[in-house]
């Protein structure tokens, strides 16, 4: 028990970067748990106890700041509900090396939301029905990305909500984590009834993450984020490499 002690500094860090991005904090805690060699189901299913403990917290403390739009996050999350029972029963049969090249994608497309989040433009404007359609099938799709993965789908949502609804990145991104809760909670209950997670892991890792959720809602009050978005992607960065090459690696010694 006490060698695992690490996972809850690695939740909190997931926390508060999650919280602060609206991404959830999988992009931190699964690239580490993969390096570690954890199974793919075992880590996805891990980080997502951290993105339901990441989410709770900030959906508090982003709700007494008045930041969240819950009707449209009520909807969004439920949406993303049969996505999210999917990826688990999908992500059973995985292997290491294709899901750290598909890991990988992900975290550049990462890492590219973050670096580009402030330049998304903002404009008001009335939601068609033909947006509506897309909001169904996105929102499906990341709860597939959510659990498949185990990082929650703000990279879907907040987009969505920005530039195909108009929304304030600053209401958008603790609406996204309002969402998470719908899409991690599904998450966590299928992976559990499949056997996929160590709960003393994932439960270290969600105090961490709950923790750091309350002080990344808190610091994304004030915070100059630049130089954060900037360290942000770069390590994602360098870790959708070391995936590659991990996999490719594993690939060429197989031949």
């Amino acid at each position: 028990m006490i060698d695992q002690l690490w996972l809850i500094p690695l939740g909190f860090a997931a926390g508060v970067l999650g919280s602060m991005i609206g991404l959830g904090g999988g992009i931190i805690v699964v690239p580490v748990l993969t390096f570690l060699g954890f199974p793919p189901t075992t880590a996805a299913s891990n980080s997502l106890f951290a993105a339901l403990s990441n989410a709770t917290a900030s959906t508090i403390s982003y709700s007494k700041q008045k930041r969240i739009e819950f009707s449209l996050g009520i909807k969004l999350g439920l949406l993303s509900v049969p996505g999210t029972i999917l990826g688990a029963i999908i992500s059973t049969d995985i292997t290491p090396d294709v899901f750290k090249i598909l890991f990988g994608f992900i975290l550049i497309a990462s890492a590219a939301y973050i670096f580009l989040r402030k330049k998304i433009e903002t404009k008001e404007k009335v939601i068609s029905k033909q947006m509506m359609i897309f909001a169904i099938g996105a929102s499906f799709f990341a709860g597939i990305i959510s659990s498949f993965f185990g990082i929650g789908g703000g990279i879907i949502f907040v987009p969505l909500m920005v530039v195909g609804m108009g929304m304030m990145m600053k209401k958008a991104a603790p609406t996204s984590q309002m969402i998470l809760l719908f899409a991690s909670f599904s998450g966590v209950i299928v992976h559990s009834l499949l056997g996929h997670p160590d709960f003393l892991q994932a439960g270290f890792l969600a105090i961490g993450s709950f923790i750091g959720g309350l002080v990344g809602a808190r610091l994304s009050i004030d915070i100059k984020e630049r130089y954060l978005q900037i360290l942000v992607s770069v390590v994602i960065l360098i870790a959708a490499a070391k995936l590659f090459f991990d996999s490719l690696s594993g690939n060429l010694l197989g031949f």
